[in-house]
């Protein structure tokens, strides 16, 4: 089972950054936390990487469900959603909520991911 839903999109970092906010938000989804990571990278450790962005998506009716059914699947959100420049454009990779709730034994839950990865799924396709 692949632990992300991937697209490349042919086109700059910036530009995909945009469109995947506006697709992550027509799904429910606002971006709680933003990590520059080449940025951050450079800064700390002097290094150099092709720019990657993770964006702390969270979809609050879905994110309250969760919490209801598992208070500590706090520890598990938000939803990451990564940005990074690869050969031939931007590559955006959403978390595959229900891989990422597999090791917590509650079928209601597990159901619940399934609905938050469609709503993933769909965001990531209309960037």
């Amino acid at each position: 089972m692949s632990y992300t839903i991937t697209r490349l999109i042919p086109a700059p970092l910036e530009a995909v950054e945009q469109r995947t906010r506006d697709a992550l938000k027509t799904k429910g989804f606002g971006v709680l936390t933003e990590i520059d990571v080449a940025a951050t990278m450079k800064a700390k450790i002097d290094a150099d990487m092709p720019g990657y962005r993770i964006l702390g998506a969270c979809n609050p009716k879905m994110a309250f469900g969760a919490i209801g059914m598992e208070p500590r699947v706090g520890a598990m959100l938000p939803c990451n959603v990564i940005l990074r420049e690869v050969e031939g454009g931007t590559e955006v990779s959403a978390i595959d909520p229900v891989a990422s709730m597999a090791a917590i034994p509650n079928e209601a839950l597990k159901g619940l991911a399934g609905q938050v990865r469609d709503l993933l799924a769909e965001a990531i396709a209309a960037v």
